[in-house]
């Protein structure tokens, strides 16, 4: 459901989900038992539709490096990048900047990107406060069933697709954007991401997110 918070009734209206009420090793063992040869097909670990090969490499053929200093929250330059775009919030693999002198033995992990100034922003711990947020932003909301205008309370939100729902409030702004208040601070919260809306098991609807708070 977290990607088809952007269809509509009318769209949805004739589909059927089969599996939906399966998990995942119930359906191989199905599988197993029609003697499909893919019931043990190994599961994708990338991007579906760039198959398996590094991120990095599969942007690097559309995007021209644009390279800018890694610094820490002081503002002190730790390393360099060569594109703030091959990197996301909370990322800590591929920095190049472990084993700094005088530096914590904490791995660095991305919090923030500047974007006017090209700065990739870093920080130590994968518990550091710079990584949590209490609330976003969310532009062009989208609603699979009735259009809300009020604040909606007692909901849930995810924020990535693997993301177990997270409690929240929705509070309605100018302009079809939507303030999301949760409960508990959400760990890298990343602008581009969808973040898609539930009532316990009912898909609400969802739109881009394009603040941290």
């Amino acid at each position: 459901t977290y990607f088809l918070h952007g269809l509509n009734q009318h769209q949805l209206k004739n589909t059927q989900f089969p599996l939906g009420e399966l998990e995942k090793t119930q359906v191989r063992q199905i599988a197993e038992d029609l003697n499909l040869h893919v019931h043990t097909k190994k599961d994708s670990t990338g991007i579906c539709f760039i198959g398996e090969r590094k991120f990095r490499t599969f942007l690097q053929q559309y995007i021209e490096p644009q390279p800018g200093d890694i610094v820490d929250l002081q503002g002190n330059v730790v390393g360099r990048h060569q594109g703030i775009t091959f990197f996301t919030i909370g990322q800590r693999q591929g920095l190049g900047i472990g084993g700094i002198a005088a530096a914590e033995a904490e791995p660095w992990y991305v919090v923030d990107k500047r974007i006017d100034s090209n700065q990739l922003v870093v920080a130590q711990g994968s518990d550091h406060p710079a990584l949590f947020n209490q609330s976003l932003i969310v532009e062009n909301m989208h609603w699979i069933q009735q259009p809300s205008s009020d604040e909606i309370t007692g909901i849930q939100a995810k924020i990535r697709y693997r993301q177990q729902p997270q409690q929240c409030t929705a509070v309605p702004l100018e302009s079809n954007r939507w303030r999301l208040e949760f409960a508990q601070p959400q760990r890298a919260v990343t602008p581009g991401q969808y973040a898609v809306l539930y009532d316990d098991k009912i898909c609400l609807g969802g739109g881009v997110i394009s603040r941290r708070l």
